[in-house]
């Protein structure tokens, strides 16, 4: 795959997996369209890359929480005449907490997100991206392969990402589009930093975000495939509920949450 003459738009690029997006695309040579909240972590990020490798950035800070923020996203960069040959919908967040005791405009703020404007924004940029884009990412989580008591809805969204991205990567078999879901396991983010959970165990399995890029980038560039788990005990682990019954894998994985609340979120970032 040619990632020359590319203009990639990268959402939650502020920081973490987002950020690292954005980096290995520079160094393959594709302007970067960057969007997340925060300007001033954009506008740096965007002089280190255009200093580093001389590639065009534009910056958008926007939070994509709203239910008009894919339109008006899409809208914004129709405005500026950017033409977007590749999308990295990595932009996402997640809690932790009993669903009932938790507040619902910050659910539906998740699921909008996570969901609605991951959707809203592949839905927009399909038509361009089929007729000669490049690629499709869609970052979802290992969350995605299991029911989780306490990131219930965060799970619940992750699940949704990759079934839609497996469906949308047969439809567009035939084109020159890849499209790929991305599921990230326990990853050294700042969302780690923010919980505390480092000391809390399990770093024999975390990653680095570099890590997590460098499994999608590679994917890509191989023989086409509709998902792929980032690291091998992760992808160990995103299989295991097809050898109990899955009363016991809820059991278990509530279990682990329940210890150690964050860390399947680890992966977010706006």
């Amino acid at each position: 795959m040619d990632h020359r003459n590319q203009t990639v738009l990268v959402t939650g690029a502020g920081s973490g997996i987002g950020d690292s997006f954005a980096r290995e695309a520079a160094r393959r040579g594709s302007d970067l369209v960057l969007v997340a909240r925060r300007a001033e972590r954009l506008e740096a990020l965007a002089a280190e890359l255009t200093a580093t490798h001389g590639t065009t950035v534009e910056i958008i800070p926007m939070d994509l929480g709203g239910p008009e923020a894919a339109a008006e996203l899409v809208a914004e960069v129709d405005r500026r005449g950017i033409e977007v040959t590749a999308l990295v919908n990595n932009a996402g967040f997640g809690d932790h907490g009993l669903v009932h005791e938790q507040d619902p405009a910050r659910l539906q703020e998740m699921v909008q997100l996570n969901v609605g404007t991951l959707v809203g924004l592949s839905r927009a940029f399909l038509p361009r991206l089929r007729a000669g884009g490049c690629y499709l990412v869609n970052v979802a989580s290992l969350a995605a392969y299991q029911p989780i008591p306490e990131l219930a809805v965060y799970a619940a969204t992750k699940a949704f990402v990759l079934s839609f991205t497996e469906a949308l990567w047969h439809e567009t078999k035939g084109t020159d589009l890849r499209v790929l879901c991305l599921s990230p396991g326990l990853t050294g983010t700042e969302f780690l930093e923010v919980a505390g959970e480092v000391a809390a165990g399990g770093t024999s399995m975390m990653q680095t975000p570099e890590q997590v890029v460098d499994t999608a980038m590679r994917t890509l560039d191989g023989r086409s495939t509709p998902s792929v788990v980032s690291g091998a005990l992760n992808r160990v682990t995103a299989n295991l509920h097809r050898f109990f019954p899955r009363r016991l894998g809820i059991e278990v994985i509530a279990r682990v949450t329940a210890s150690r609340p964050p860390a399947v979120a680890a992966t977010s970032s706006r």
